[in-house]
């Protein structure tokens, strides 16, 4: 049975691709995610506002007590010289490169355009597949209009794509004016891919201690529906592959997906909550399924609901909406 696909350009064995997590901070966790099944893999984020926190604080070590000579001060970096904390994040990217032989995908989320194309360029050096850009902001500036918004994200993929040559993916929230448009766009700017969609972690209020706090939440199958919805909207109208995220849980998930038009699923909760040993058994189920259909490979099913080239593609649009809305019963 032939599971391979492909995405940004790489030629993949199968669609299973571990997200960006905590565990892909671990190599030893990499190399299980390879024995498993995984067919490529997102290595943890790297933050900017991370590396500010680093530099400055090597910065107050290295310069605590330095007033008593006050020449001494001109000696040390500036808190904004962050190529000393990223130097960590480097160092482990390259060392997970040479660990596997699977694609390895660096991940990066910055909030400045001087630290996006900065960054952008050491990750390149390290000899990865491709790059992530997780392009995460909630606008709370009440004069910023939403044209203004989107774009400052096409100057960053702009700007990136003019910097490097690997592939770039582009993780999105789903919260645009006209999402279709915004996609088309971003493809059009230079991305290889789109990942949908990214997951806005909220606050919560603890009513005791009247004190905001945030509480991570593992996702479920249902949320993957709106990638389906979007990715089967997307599929065969913009040039960038696509990716799904959030709400890939079981093996029936993986299959919609891809039906849908996704050419990958990533998963981070399910692996999570299962161990990564669980991608064996979503590679052992897909196969499987395949074969009780009489499909010959993954490719054969992919983008077959998809708006496009499904028989029903009205299922996409309001007209299905009202229906379902109309038909609902207790």
């Amino acid at each position: 049975m032939d599971l391979s696909t492909n995405y940004l350009g790489l030629k993949l064995k199968n669609p299973l691709v571990p997200s960006a997590s905590p565990f892909s901070e671990n190599l030893d966790n990499i190399k299980i995610m390879e024995e498993s099944g995984a067919s490529a893999v997102v290595f943890h984020s790297l933050f900017e506002e991370q590396i500010i926190n680093e530099a400055e604080n090597f910065h107050h070590h290295i310069t605590f007590g330095t007033e008593s000579f006050v020449e001494a001060t001109s000696f040390f970096p500036e808190p904004q010289d962050f190529h000393i904390g990223i130097e960590n994040y480097l160092a482990n990217l390259t060392k997970a490169k040479e660990t596997v032989s699977i694609p390895v995908i660096a991940s990066l989320n910055c909030k400045s355009l001087g630290s996006w194309t900065d960054f952008a360029k050491e990750i390149e050096k390290t000899g990865v597949d491709a790059l992530e850009l997780n392009i995460y902001n909630i606008p709370t500036n009440f004069d910023l209009s939403p044209q203004y918004i989107e774009d400052s994200y096409l100057n960053i993929i702009k700007k990136i794509r003019s910097e490097i040559n690997i592939p770039i993916a582009v993780k999105l929230s789903p919260y645009f004016n006209n999402m279709a448009y915004m996609a088309k766009k971003i493809s059009e700017a230079g991305a290889n891919g789109l990942v949908l969609f990214n997951r806005f972690y909220q606050p919560d209020i603890d009513i005791e201690t009247l004190k905001m706090k945030t509480t991570l939440s593992l996702s479920t199958s249902v949320e993957n529906r709106l990638s389906l919805t979007w990715i089967g909207i997307l599929y065969d109208n913009i040039t960038a592959d696509l990716a799904a995220t959030s709400g890939i849980h079981k093996t029936e998930d993986v299959i919609k997906l891809i039906m849908a038009g996704a050419n990958v699923t990533m998963m981070c909760s399910a692996l999570l909550k299962n161990g990564i040993p669980y991608l064996k058994i979503i590679e052992k189920e897909l196969k499987e399924w395949l074969e009780e259909h009489e499909y010959h490979s993954l490719k054969q099913m992919h983008g077959s609901m998809s708006k496009k080239k499904s028989h029903d593609g009205k299922a996409f649009e309001r007209e299905q909406y009202i229906h379902t809305i109309q038909n609902f019963s207790n």
